[in-house]
């Protein structure tokens, strides 16, 4: 109950901060409407993003020999951004994927291969992204620095948690916590689902061993795309408008705001993205039109998701979501 008052203190944020900052504006200047155009640009960027992560799902799942059909790659994608999106630190998501592979009767080590392959294959192409908009907008200034910045440290993040994870699956580590276990609160009753978690993730480890180069190369070209498209919702709903903005602050920034936000404990950022938006952006997008692009731009990365993932794998998602809640009840009940 707690985790869900602090989920609805998070979102009551969210929109609090997103009505103070458009109505902040006067009313000559402010506007919620943009053209149709618009609207298409950023739906088809939408459709696009969701539909190449579906494929870089199942074309991952393909490169360790683990026939993964679209529509349910397609579930595991959208049920996997409810979750993070009601979640703190978007810690739902994966919970949510592993459960959707579960009901698809995918064994638990195979689930773990592909959530795994999945998360790498994104560092790639993060990197890959970056490089070419280094180069493309090598002019950028701060923007680029920030954007680099804030990308490595969650690309860093994120790998280096995994390699931690191998690093220790692969040594013998006892039936009972170790002292350094227990000096950061691993008990024995955690340190029961560490050593399973270990199991898991070894047996992980021995399956991409056997990778397919060619679906992997797929998957990876997949996921370039999915990346690449979210670099161009916020252009396509300003520059249908007023197109002599600046490109590059438009393209940068948002990156740098979606992937910022999936380290924030708060569940949809608490408010901090529409505060930073505008902040970064307030003296880029002309003013007539800055409540209708914070206020689009955030419904086609944001909001349009937990809708999609509500219709397509709501269920499955609050299982999963509840699920992890009950077994760390249960974990502090045996501490």
């Amino acid at each position: 109950m707690k985790r869900w008052f602090l989920t609805a203190l998070s979102f009551a944020a969210v929109i609090g901060v997103s009505l103070y900052t458009i109505f902040s504006w006067s009313a000559a200047e402010r506007t919620l409407e943009l053209p149709l155009r618009a609207h298409a640009l950023a739906a088809l960027a939408v459709v696009t993003e969701i539909v190449s992560r579906s494929w870089k799902i199942a074309w991952s799942a393909q490169a360790v020999r683990i026939r993964l059909p679209f529509l349910t790659a397609l579930r595991v994608t959208l049920a996997g951004d409810l979750g993070a999106s009601i979640t703190p630190a978007r810690s739902g998501a994966e919970p949510a994927r592993f459960l959707v592979l579960a009901e698809a009767g995918v064994p638990t080590p195979s689930a773990l291969v592909v959530l795994f392959a999945e998360l790498f294959l994104e560092m790639l192409s993060i990197a890959t992204v970056v490089l070419i908009v280094s180069v493309v907008f090598r002019h950028a200034g701060f923007v680029l620095g920030a954007l680099v910045g804030v990308l490595g440290v969650y690309s860093s993040f994120v790998l280096g948690v995994g390699a931690i994870a191998v690093v220790l699956a692969r040594r013998n580590v006892g039936d009972e916590p170790p002292r350094w276990a227990r000096r950061i609160g691993l008990r024995p009753a955690r340190w029961g689902v560490v050593q399973r978690w270990f199991a898991s993730v070894r047996s992980t480890v021995d399956q991409i061993k056997d990778v397919r180069l060619g679906w992997a190369v797929l998957a990876y070209l997949a996921s370039v795309v999915h990346v690449s498209t979210r670099l161009c919702v916020l252009p396509a709903l300003v520059l249908t408008v007023y197109p002599n903005t600046p490109v590059a602050p438009l393209a940068l920034w948002p990156l740098g705001f979606l992937y910022g936000a999936a380290v924030m404990p708060a569940p949809g950022g608490g408010g901090a993205v529409e505060i930073a938006f505008r902040v970064a952006l307030g003296n880029v997008i002309p003013p007539r039109i800055f409540p209708a692009a914070l206020l689009w731009w955030r419904i086609y990365t944001f909001y349009i998701y937990i809708v999609l993932g509500a219709l397509a794998a709501g269920r499955t998602a609050m299982r999963a979501v509840r699920k992890t809640e009950e077994m760390e009840d249960e974990l502090e009940a045996a501490t």
